[in-house]
């Protein structure tokens, strides 16, 4: 059976499709308003979801990936006063990660927020990110 592919919707007739919805959800729980990321972003991260869950992303992998989005966006100190020293904690960790594992997923959010010029400033400076060679 042929894999289902993610859909905008067209002049409100069709409906987006449940990944970007639940995605758009999870970008809310984070504290990050869908419509602050462009929908050319959210078709990449749903795509890169299905590339590492062939099956399908459970649901909990929404709020992980939106989580460390939000923090890419909003940066260390907005990101803590909304969802927590925790989350922000687990974040950082995650950026670190992905810093030595650049085909994980979360190194994949971490580039593609760089490349979209979504990251924040400080989190740019505090792992000394760029998207060229070093």
């Amino acid at each position: 059976m042929a894999a289902r592919r993610s859909s905008l919707g067209f002049l409100g007739l069709f409906g987006r499709s449940g990944d970007l919805r639940q995605l758009d959800a999870a970008l809310r729980a984070a504290d990050l308003h869908p419509a602050l990321v462009p929908e050319g972003v959210k078709l990449n991260i749903v795509n890169l979801m299905k590339d590492h869950w062939p099956e399908q992303p459970p649901a909990s992998a929404y709020p992980r990936v939106a989580g460390l989005l939000a923090y890419c966006v909003a940066g260390p100190e907005t990101f803590e006063q909304a969802n927590g020293r925790d989350a922000k904690d687990d974040a950082e960790r995650r950026i670190e990660s992905a810093l030595d594992a650049p085909d994980d997923l979360d190194a994949e959010i971490v580039l593609l927020a760089l490349h979209a010029k979504l990251m924040n400033a400080d989190v740019i400076e505090r792992f000394d990110l760029s998207a060229g060679p070093a």
